[in-house]
């Protein structure tokens, strides 16, 4: 079990740097902002008083809230591949497909449409933003772009 958890922490690794890079080519090619971890870092910080929150910014800050929130994002990847272990079984270690890891991938959406979002003052899926169906289709495509990661990841330490 112990060679399973591992593997499965160096998958959720590789998903997500995968889907950081994604964010860096859309950055790049389409001057799309990079991601600020730094909010989600002070939500985190916050969670032991708060969860919902109706501006993040309006909390107070915390020194190092950049850190916790890159900590957070990799943490979260690795819960997620640890999960999907879980529910695939450890055969899909050996012979991973596709569509356990887009299932996750797409539902782990709504965590961050129906906690995350919310409880960082956006509303829930982004309805308090100007855009938020096109945060919304970014959401989807991340999620698979993690999805992708998940499988590959799987595929090259298998």
């Amino acid at each position: 079990m112990f060679d399973v958890f591992w593997r499965a922490v160096v998958i959720g690794i590789g998903a997500t740097v995968l889907m950081d890079l994604w964010a860096i080519l859309l950055h790049k090619a389409f001057g799309q902002p990079r991601p600020n971890w730094g909010p989600v870092g002070r939500w985190v910080w916050h969670l032991t008083d708060k969860v919902f929150h109706d501006d993040i910014g309006d909390a107070a800050a915390y020194a190092h809230e950049v850190a916790l929130g890159w900590a957070f994002h990799y943490f979260v990847g690795i819960v997620y591949a640890i999960i999907l272990v879980v529910l695939a079984g450890t055969d899909w270690l050996t012979a991973p497909t596709f569509l356990p890891a887009f299932i996750l991938g797409i539902v782990t959406v709504g965590a961050g449409w129906f906690l995350l979002a919310p409880g960082m003052g956006a509303g829930w899926a982004a309805s308090r933003r100007p855009n938020p169906m096109r945060i919304r289709a970014l959401n989807l495509v991340a999620h698979t772009v993690f999805a992708l990661g998940l499988w590959g990841t799987a595929l090259l330490i298998r």
